[in-house]
């Protein structure tokens, strides 16, 4: 990457003297970043996009000569670029807006439809690779007026082989999709995590029963227990996603109330907010508060960092509101767990961002309403991996392999990043 970066600098730098020497001729003076500007899709193009990654300057559309009424263009809506067709941006799926992507995306990276259904949302949330067995678990989405269920039946946990996944990728083919009957039955699995060769669930109950945290063995017979469902004697509303600290072991997770506004949970009886569960104690402790609907939860590599995503503008079936937060925020992580220092790390444009997972570099990466959106540590947009719709959540599958769940549609990416170890 750092060769590639060169390259691209030096590429850069001669157009700028070319450029600045034509206005010092006489074509009148004009500012370096300008100049950079204007002349980014020239370099970026001679730095060697991949076939399937195209370049998006941003400079191209700062300014447009129609910008479309919030009525035509909103948080629900994609954007498409001056230049751009939805077609265009589908044929090519890996968009790059900062040169530093081309080292994440790698020399030959490629998204390939593994499997489709025509409305069932099956392929939702919830994704966890386990190593020992190269299984990829995921669940459907129950909520979803889509799905057709309603309090007649919780979500579904289910996986697929990695190998049979990358196979299905090359062949144009479908992969076989698994069911797994865990014991007892997880009440609608939402978000997941690794755990110390586990995985824990987040479910988020089902009518009055309550909302809590479980931890599953993903081998046969797919054992549950359940590690808690209660605050102090109080139901949580309904759990979303969890993260495990990288670097003390610490179990993270969101309650919020999605499970009221799709109809399948009571009143709220707590705040949206981040918990931390410490399993040698049984305590639970709330550790954030400031989200609004706090949603996909994330660690850095080094676990000085969590992020937070912020799903607030998506009010289920209540609708959009444009004016809410769709963003997401960074807190440092104290030494006694908690978090502190909130910061908004960004905002998205098409959708809401939901879950969210980090690199081995750092980088962070979140399933927004039009793909896989990237940032370096910094907030720096740097690509997307465009699916043209939602993508809920998706997961590393070791180095170099993506699985992206886009409620309807299974995909495969294979892409140049590594990825963060498995705990």
């Amino acid at each position: 990457m750092a060769h590639r970066g060169r390259a691209f600098r030096a590429l850069a730098l001669a157009a700028l003297l070319t450029v600045r020497a034509q206005a010092d001729a006489g074509l009148g003076f004009m500012d370096d970043q300008l100049i950079l500007g204007r002349l980014g899709s020239e370099t970026m193009a001679a730095s060697s996009v991949p076939a399937q990654a195209q370049f998006l300057d941003p400079a191209s559309f700062a300014v447009m000569p129609d910008v479309p009424p919030p009525e035509k263009a909103n948080g629900k809506t994609i954007f498409v670029p001056p230049g751009s067709t939805l077609e265009s941006l589908k044929d090519r799926p890996f968009h790059v807006y900062h040169e530093d992507f081309l080292g994440i995306i790698g020399a030959d990276p490629s998204l390939s439809l593994i499997a489709e259904e025509e409305t069932d949302p099956l392929f939702h949330e919830a994704a966890v690779w386990y190593p020992p067995t190269d299984d990829m678990f995921f669940v459907q989405n129950a909520g979803a007026r889509a799905a057709g269920t309603g309090l007649a039946k919780s979500a579904v946990v289910q996986k697929i082989g990695m190998r049979e996944a990358r196979a299905a990728a090359a062949e144009g083919a479908r992969v076989a999709i698994e069911v797994v009957s865990s014991e007892p039955a997880i009440l609608n699995p939402n978000g997941a995590a690794n755990f110390k060769g586990n995985i824990i669930f987040a479910g988020e109950g089902m009518g009055d029963k309550p909302s809590a945290l479980y931890l599953m063995n993903p081998e046969p017979p797919y054992n549950v227990t359940t590690l808690v469902n209660n605050f102090y004697g109080r139901q949580f509303n309904s759990l979303n996603d969890v993260a495990v600290h990288p670097r003390t072991g610490g179990v993270y997770f969101t309650d919020v109330t999605y499970g009221f506004l799709q109809d399948f949970r009571p009143n709220p009886g707590l705040p949206n907010q981040v918990y931390r569960f410490d399993l040698r104690t049984g305590a639970v402790t709330a550790v954030a508060d400031e989200v609004s609907m706090c949603n996909g939860l994330a660690f850095s590599p080094d676990g000085r960092f969590a992020y937070v995503t912020s799903s607030a503008a998506s009010q289920a079936f209540r609708g959009f509101d444009n004016t809410l937060p769709s963003s997401i925020y960074r807190y440092e992580v104290t030494t006694g767990g908690t978090f502190q220092h909130r910061v908004l790390f960004a905002y998205v444009g098409t959708g809401v961002p939901d879950g969210i997972h980090c690199d081995a570099e750092g980088n962070v990466y979140a399933g927004c309403g039009d793909g896989v959106y990237v940032w370096n540590p910094r907030g720096t947009l740097l690509g997307k991996i465009f699916t043209a719709g939602v993508v809920a959540n998706f997961q590393f599958a070791g180095d170099g392999r993506i699985v992206i769940l886009g409620e309807t549609r299974l995909y495969y990416a294979q892409l140049g990043a590594k990825a963060a170890p498995v705990l």
